[in-house]
């Protein structure tokens, strides 16, 4: 398979001879005159020259403002990519999207998928892993109804995580007629006393992120024996790379796993396609969404994989399913799965140091440039709030000089993220640009 297969007009022709049609016309025969768009329709332009399509597109691209230095995070993450990432995932044998049933002409994809999983299982400290869904937030809401039941159905989400995850955990439940119910933060981490009020016979799991979307690192023991002891289940979002220094969802007593898979190897990209990744404890593991791919024997006695568990009731028995989903981010695992193995736990680890060393160095800066932090006594790992009086005109300045500073959350509150792609210099120079607009 190539990523580009030429034909000649007379070549398409005998493809649709040998098809049984006469005419590309006759493929869309089935479809209603009145809804096709025609060729007219589509006022396509004109073909150019190839170098032509490269200037035209050089051009455009030219029109994007590409920043250098970025101290912006709030779920997606600019990290350090090794080149060999690239080389592994660009392999033409990998970059296909044809559903592995075929276990005997898929051996290749779903051993990357197995690795996949198994690296997912040892950096969450859980037992079984899914293939990946289609994003982090995706994720977050599949746990959420895997967790349900005839007798709970309510669903808390802490308001400390991400807005987004909250908003599609929404979507989710919206069409099951769910009541999703925020738990108040306090202080910008989830507050326990509110957790515990809320906690009744009908809950049926807690969606806690860990760190949380302000930075901070949330007292997780605390909330497991709460949401435990209500016999509720209890679901982690977490940072993958915080997991090399932080404890693991499977340490803490978590039920399930989930989280944004980017900074596991995945460009920006313009905000995707991106990774949602979810593991689970065995007790759970039946109920997870998707596919899983397991290490089995052929006749020979040799290693080979196949797809282990995919609930039925995703294809043929819908009504009675948790779940709809079928399919999988394959290439954007196969990617994470090179991270990690090209990283290892040493190389993750140090990563992960850099993030919170440079990270707290920032947040000492950007105090002695006039910009508070919003919450002086919580912990953090890579991201953290300031207060200033402006911080649309803090930004500004920033942008000025080619620096991507944080994500405005009011007027006054500014969300920073560093990780090791920022240099001492780069910290110092933003610093110095926040003094000049704060007069501190």
């Amino acid at each position: 398979m190539t990523g580009y297969v030429p034909n000649t007009p007379e070549e398409q022709q005998q493809m649709l001879k040998e098809c049984g049609f006469s005419g590309f016309e006759d493929l869309y025969a089935d479809i209603p005159e009145q809804v096709r768009l025609g060729q007219d329709a589509l006022r396509l332009p004109d073909g150019m020259p190839e170098i032509a399509v490269h200037r035209a597109v050089e051009e455009m691209a030219a029109q994007n403002k590409v920043y250098r230095h970025i101290f912006r995070g709030a779920g997606a993450y600019n990290h350090y990519i090794p080149a060999i990432v690239n080389t592994i995932a660009n392999r033409e044998e990998f970059r296909t999207a044809y559903t592995p049933y075929q276990a005997e002409i898929s051996q290749g994809v779903l051993q990357t998928i197995f690795e996949y999983q198994t690296d997912i299982c040892e950096l969450t400290g859980m037992d079984a892993s899914n293939a990946s869904v289609y994003d982090g937030a995706v994720a977050a809401a599949e746990a959420c109804e895997m967790c349900r039941d005839r007798k709970r159905s309510r669903i808390l989400v802490s308001q400390a995580a991400d807005p987004k995850i909250l908003s599609v955990v929404r979507t989710y439940s919206f069409g099951r007629d769910v009541e999703v119910v925020p738990v108040p933060e306090k202080d910008g981490v989830t507050d326990t006393d509110a957790l515990q009020e809320l906690l009744g016979s009908d809950v049926s799991c807690l969606l806690l992120q860990h760190p949380n979307f302000y930075g901070n690192l949330e007292d997780v023991d605390t909330a497991v024996q709460k949401v435990h002891d209500a016999g509720a289940k209890l679901i982690m979002s977490v940072n993958p790379i915080s997991l090399a220094v932080l404890k693991t969802p499977g340490e803490y007593g978590a039920d399930i796993a989930v989280g944004e898979g980017q900074p596991l190897g995945l460009p920006l990209a313009f905000g995707g396609p991106y990774l949602g990744f979810m593991a689970a404890t065995q007790k759970m593991m039946r109920k997870l969404p998707g596919r899983i791919v397991g290490q089995t024997v052929d006749r020979a006695g040799n290693r080979t994989f196949v797809l282990t568990l995919q609930a039925r009731e995703q294809h043929i028995r819908r009504e009675k399913a948790s779940s709809n989903i079928c399919s999988n981010e394959a290439l954007c695992a196969l990617r994470a799965s090179a991270y990690m193995a090209a990283m290892g736990p040493e190389g993750l680890r140090d990563a992960a140091c850099q993030c919170s060393a440079k990270a707290h160095y920032l947040q000492q800066k950007l105090s002695e440039a006039g910009l508070a932090p919003a919450y002086p006594e919580a912990e953090f790992f890579h991201e953290f709030v300031t207060v200033c009086k402006d911080a649309e005109k803090v930004l500004s300045a920033l942008d000025k000089e080619g620096i991507l500073g944080g994500l405005p959350l009011s007027e006054d509150r500014i969300l920073w993220c560093a990780t090791e792609m920022n240099t001492k210099a780069e910290i110092e120079k933003t610093a110095a640009i926040c003094k000049e607009v704060t007069g501190a």
